[in-house]
């Protein structure tokens, strides 16, 4: 027998439906996780994240502690068994979301670290950092596999701060796993490719705030600081059925197990992302 979906009262459009209190600061980021299971996780300047089920009245379920400064933004994995947060004081957080427990913390960036997106097959992390710099990690090791940096050559650590007009506001994975966009200060709007070192592709964009790929990867949204959404046409690849494979094997393995794999070693290196 077919079903139907609940028919919609007109005069309940736009009702509050849960009002979600306890941060005792600014919220600055929300991420629900992917398994459509309506867990929320929120994070704040109060130096905490906090995870709440909105299927049981919005009951909050854990407050994740750890980040000694504010917490700028978070990131699921594909999979919802791991979180990325990153605020300031280069925290770089990744957080077992069963246990609702610390995994590592991944240290490398040199400012303070502002936004993190995940690969749709959960196989590398990208953070975004006031360091001028985007990293790519295998969240799993916790290796930095890639950088891209947006000021040439790079400042050095101890005046990693001082280039504000090339901060990194935000990155974003694009759903073919092949590309990652960034935004900085510098006025200017990257595409990446994540076997490339340098840009594919760049744009104006002033005052650069967030960005985001549709769902087919075809667009890249950005907002920003005066309240304007810009759209761009992405740059179109085909992904390789090497690339695909690797995608596949790895929405289901974890590094660890990739490596245990009885195949020839450029093959290893190839679904680490090593190659």
């Amino acid at each position: 027998m077919a079903s139907f979906p609940p028919r919609v009262n007109e005069k309940e459009i736009g009702k509050l439906l849960l009002n979600l209190v306890d941060h005792t600061e600014v919220v600055r980021d929300l991420t629900f996780a992917p398994d459509g299971s309506l867990i929320l996780v929120s994070a704040s300047r109060d130096k905490t994240l906090r995870v709440w089920d909105l299927k049981d009245d919005g009951n909050m379920m854990k407050v994740l502690r750890g980040h000694q400064n504010w917490v700028y933004s978070c990131a699921f994995s594909p999979d919802s068994s791991m979180l990325c947060s990153v605020g300031a004081s280069k925290a770089v957080f990744l957080w077992n979301m069963d246990k609702y427990t610390m995994i590592r913390k991944l240290e490398g960036h040199h400012h303070d670290v502002v936004a993190c997106d995940f690969s749709p097959d959960g196989a590398l992390l990208a953070t975004a950092s006031y360091d001028t710099r985007v990293y790519i990690w295998d969240p799993h090791t916790g290796d930095i596999l890639m950088e891209f940096g947006h000021l040439f050559p790079p400042p050095t650590p101890i005046f990693a701060g001082g280039a504000n007009d090339r901060w990194v506001r935000s990155v974003s994975f694009s759903h073919d796993g092949l590309h990652v966009a960034s935004l900085a200060d510098d006025k200017m709007v990257r595409f990446w490719r994540i076997d490339e070192d340098y840009p594919v592709q760049v744009a104006p964009l002033s005052n650069g705030l967030c960005c985001a790929f549709s769902t087919d990867g075809s667009v890249l949204a950005a907002g920003t600081h005066d309240g304007s959404v810009y759209f761009w046409a992405t740059p179109r690849q085909v992904p390789s059925l090497q690339h695909l494979c690797r995608m596949s094997i790895r929405r289901v393995m974890p590094t660890q197990e990739v490596q245990e794999l009885p195949v020839p070693s450029k093959v290893l290196e190839f679904l680490s992302y090593r190659i």
